[in-house]
């Protein structure tokens, strides 16, 4: 049960900090012409600037799956804490709100490469996904992963007995 709780709280922390970071960095998307370069994420600059429909969806359900993901590293946290933790239930719930943020995680990406992809290409100018893009689905794929490994861990913990209730 250890190792699989030990990596369960590794790829959750992974997955928690890849979230922040893709979440608050500008690289979703690069377009390089033949004089100069561009970068968007998910954040406009100016004020001025109406935001596309599918940039508040990513926004909306990217934002909604940071907390079900601190969650499910809190409480992997506390299940590694005996006095703290619910006899049983913690590693249980750790795994639903992983699997939760993942979901989230993934909707959030989904939007945003359908309607990246779906848009007109122009001749001149070389468009696609960047850094911060692919860190969005490598931590939807490290909140799935923390979630099968606190299954797994949650599945062969023994059962609490009386002492423990």
């Amino acid at each position: 049960m250890e190792p699989c709780r030990s990596l369960a709280l590794l790829a959750g922390s992974l997955a928690l900090v890849s979230a922040l970071v893709a979440l608050s960095t500008d690289f979703w998307f690069v377009a390089i012409g033949p004089s100069s370069t561009a970068h968007s994420g998910l954040w406009p600059k100016r004020d001025e600037e109406s935001v596309a429909g599918f940039i508040h969806v990513t926004q909306t359900f990217s934002i909604l799956a940071i907390p079900c993901g601190l969650g499910s590293v809190g409480l992997l946290i506390l299940s590694c804490i005996p006095s703290l933790s619910a006899p049983g239930r913690g590693l249980l719930v750790s795994s639903i709100t992983a699997f939760v943020a993942a979901l989230f995680t993934v909707v959030a990406m989904a939007v945003y490469t359908g309607y990246r992809w779906s848009q007109p290409r122009h001749s001149q100018i070389q468009s696609s996904f960047s850094w911060s893009f692919y860190l969005g689905w490598v931590s939807a794929l490290l909140w799935f992963s923390a979630g099968s490994l606190g299954l797994v861990a949650h599945s062969r913990a023994p059962p609490p007995g009386y002492d423990e209730v």
